[in-house]
């Protein structure tokens, strides 16, 4: 490791009480398998300033590289992402030493009254900043017979909540992890069912990145990595630079493991692109075995999203042509 035993580890992180939060977990568990302190080092990314959407300020990235250059420039030791913050190409002098155990990787609805999604009315405002969710929320309301508007918002948990709270929307969508990590898991009224809503690639996961050259320290962090959740979040990210997509288009992704008992045998991977109205999706899946390897998992990611481009996903992205 580049600092010496006695000097703490020190962990980058967003300043947002969820990564705060998250990276706070991290840190207990560096601790525990290191023996060594970790101090939280703030840093404030340009998608944190920003107020424009995301997908206006290039979607994935605007949260990840202010952390990735003060890893480049000695600043910290290492950092902690949401894993569907980062991009899907990975920088040659940085690695991701660990993904721990994903959390829930489901959406949340956070809904007035304590309203299911099929209880809110026709005509429901539901406040996200995501066109995956856009996408897949038009497409199951439409699949129950009503129809929903859809109010791009930004901010962080207690803003977006908040706008339930005053009136201004009847429901929001957040990530079922991020309201786990900051102990307000019960506020939401509804999980959907990957069944209905598919994730973002590597939703619910984290990222704990480090220098590639310090090997010390990729070695140590490599005891917090769960092999599930890394082959798993690696098929999802397959299928999104196979698609040659961001987080600006519309695209889900859950690869999720098939247990024979006590054996987990095989990951089903599925994927989903759609027009952000909802009347159009092309969603697939495919089963396998259990990939043993990075090149595995890669595989198959791309195998389904080439099923998905020529089931006419490039077209539904707006992002790509044939």
């Amino acid at each position: 490791m580049n600092t010496r035993p006695d000097q703490p580890l020190r962990l980058g992180t967003r300043r947002s009480k969820l990564a705060m939060s998250q990276s706070g977990h991290v840190a207990d568990a560096v601790r525990a398998v290191t023996g060594r302190a970790v101090e939280l080092v703030e840093i404030t990314t340009y998608g944190d300033v920003s107020r424009e959407h995301l997908s206006q300020i290039g979607g994935t990235g605007v949260f990840v590289t202010a952390l990735r250059d003060a890893l480049l420039r000695g600043e910290v030791d290492f950092a902690v992402h949401s894993l569907k913050d980062l991009p899907t190409a990975q920088p040659d002098d940085l690695v991701i030493a660990a993904m721990p155990r994903r959390e829930d990787p489901r959406d949340a609805l956070v809904a007035r009254d304590g309203l299911t999604f099929e209880q809110l009315p026709d005509g429901a405002r539901i406040g996200t900043g995501s066109p995956r969710r856009t996408a897949q929320l038009n497409h199951l309301a439409l699949s129950l017979g009503k129809r929903i508007e859809t109010v791009p918002i930004r901010g962080n948990v207690d803003t977006r909540i908040g706008f339930v709270h005053d009136g201004e929307l009847d429901a929001v969508v957040l990530a079922a992890a991020g309201l786990n990590r900051i102990g307000r898991g019960d506020e939401a009224t509804d999980l959907l069912s990957v069944d209905s809503v598919l994730p973002a690639p590597g939703q619910g996961a984290l990222a704990v990145e480090c220098l590639a050259s310090d090997t010390d320290l990729v070695a140590a962090l490599g005891a917090l990595d769960d092999p599930h959740t890394r082959a798993a979040v690696t098929a999802e990210r397959s299928l999104l630079a196979t698609l040659e997509a961001g987080c600006s288009a519309p695209v889900g992704a859950f690869a999720d493991l098939l247990a024979d008992g006590e054996i987990v045998n095989e990951m089903r991977l599925r994927g989903v692109v759609g027009t952000l109205d909802g009347t159009t999706l092309v969603q697939l899946s495919t089963t396998g075995p259990v990939p043993q390897s990075y090149d595995e998992a890669m595989a198959l990611g791309r195998e389904l999203a080439d099923e998905m481009l020529a089931k006419g996903a490039a077209g539904l992205m707006g992002e790509r042509s044939l």
